[in-house]
């Protein structure tokens, strides 16, 4: 381990995090970013990332487990450094301000679905409603079927990044993460949990199930951000 100038201790993984932000920022500052094709999203970055082909279906990816989970049975948990842990109910997620949203939906595997129409909560009013403690960095996502992912927090709070239940206007189905699913459109897919049952706020990171197995941590497509 290393320590800085006050005496905080930095894990080499946290070393190695701050020296690709470092990259990526100077990436930014050199004009490398954005990369891709097709008019302007409403970011402003190419609708189409590099590397990507726009599908018009909506391709199935897990683990090999699509838990069936009913609405009676489905929960939230909240958890780690917040005033407020808490565990919702589908009524008490549900009677959360609900947000229509159209954005786009970029896999790692190169495909990408353009302007899917989806319902549901802001990941920053969940946070928010369970009061996050000064020192959170980091959120660290658990999903039903045992699959993990990891966001920093100004990651997770983007206006865009939601807990989903909706899809096209239809319910969510169970091959796609319902009744729940977290999308984070600025990034990778993996980056947002199918049958999400868990969000820990955290002061430090930790990899997810595919960011130990090999892909970027921090996942933007139009750095073209696959691997680590």
């Amino acid at each position: 381990m290393l320590h800085d100038s006050n005496s905080k201790t930095i894990t080499g993984r946290e070393k190695l995090a701050q020296y690709r932000k470092a990259i990526q920022d100077k990436q930014k500052w050199e004009g490398q970013l954005p990369q891709g094709e097709g008019p302007p999203n409403r970011d402003g970055n190419p609708k189409i990332p590099p590397g990507q082909r726009v599908v018009e279906n909506w391709p199935v990816l897990d683990l090999g487990v699509q838990p069936k989970i009913e609405l009676e049975d489905w929960s939230l948990t909240i958890s780690g450094l917040v005033k407020n842990p808490k565990m919702f109910s589908w009524k008490e997620f549900m009677a959360f301000s609900q947000v229509d949203d159209v954005s786009d939906f970029h896999c790692v595997t190169t495909w990408s679905r353009l302007d899917n129409n989806w319902r549901g909560v802001r990941f920053s009013d969940i946070a928010n409603y369970c009061e996050l403690l000064p020192e959170v960095k980091y959120v660290y996502i658990k999903a039903y079927d045992a699959y993990s992912t990891n966001l920093p927090l100004e990651e997770a709070m983007k206006y865009d990044v939601l807990l989903v239940h909706q899809w096209e206007g239809q319910p969510l189905t169970t091959e796609h993460g319902g009744p729940v699913r977290m999308i984070a459109p600025q990034l990778y897919a993996w980056k947002g949990a199918k049958w999400i049952g868990e969000i820990e706020f955290r002061d430090h990171d930790e990899l997810g199930f595919w960011e130990q197995r090999g892909y970027s941590n921090t996942a933007e497509p139009w750095l073209n951000d696959r691997y680590s």
